[in-house]
């Protein structure tokens, strides 16, 4: 089933994969409910009038897709996009779920070890890490979150890549290959919040 999607980017790095990723969606785009390349031009506009431009545009959805990108913090918007998707919002006698959010790791410089090294552990696992300096905080204190924390190894301490953070990383190539199957599996951890240690603010 389709989801209701926004995607939080950096504009000045991350465009053309938001236009990539809302290409993927295939007929599922006209559910996306945020900017696209026709969009107006917000830059010139007063903080509150963006906010409540962004407001408008989350409020509706299900899913937020973030794009990981090296100089996303730099950006002005994500975090707080990101803090208004995880909070349930009351309008008139409605009130928005938590989003499900995915994180889409841009490819940058031929690969994604400039976010998640690959390390072998001593059993011959093979560990992704995660440099934490290019995410919010409120990107790291919603990853590996699950409770209780499910292994997919006992003696590693790894959790599954989709189920055991509420915030999963996935690789661009990955998401634009099937973005349904994230989309649908952040969508499903948003209705199943009390397995998370949810962190709502950034």
């Amino acid at each position: 089933m389709a989801r209701k999607t926004f995607i939080s980017y950096k504009y000045s790095e991350a465009t053309e994969l938001r236009d990539k990723i809302v290409e993927a969606l295939g007929d599922d785009s006209k559910y996306y409910q945020g900017e696209t390349s026709e969009s107006p031009d917000l830059s010139d506009r007063t903080t509150d009038y963006i906010k409540a431009q962004l407001k408008d545009m989350i409020y509706s959805t299900s899913v937020t897709i973030v794009i990981i990108s090296p100089n996303m913090k730099e950006s002005n918007w994500i975090d707080w996009e990101i803090e208004f998707s995880l909070k349930q919002i009351k309008r008139s006698e409605r009130r928005s779920g938590t989003n499900g959010i995915v994180g889409v790791v841009m490819k940058h410089n031929g690969g994604y070890s400039w976010l998640r090294p690959s390390i072998e552990n001593s059993d011959g696992h093979i560990a992704v890490l995660t440099k934490n300096e290019y995410l919010y905080d409120i990107i790291i204190k919603n990853r590996f979150n699950q409770e209780p924390p499910e292994y997919t190894c006992d003696v590693c301490k790894n959790v599954d890549m989709l189920t055991g953070s509420y915030i999963s990383l996935i690789k661009e190539e990955d998401f634009l290959n099937n973005p349904n199957k994230y989309i649908e599996n952040a969508y499903e951890k948003s209705k199943n919040t009390d397995n998370y240690t949810l962190c709502r603010q950034k």
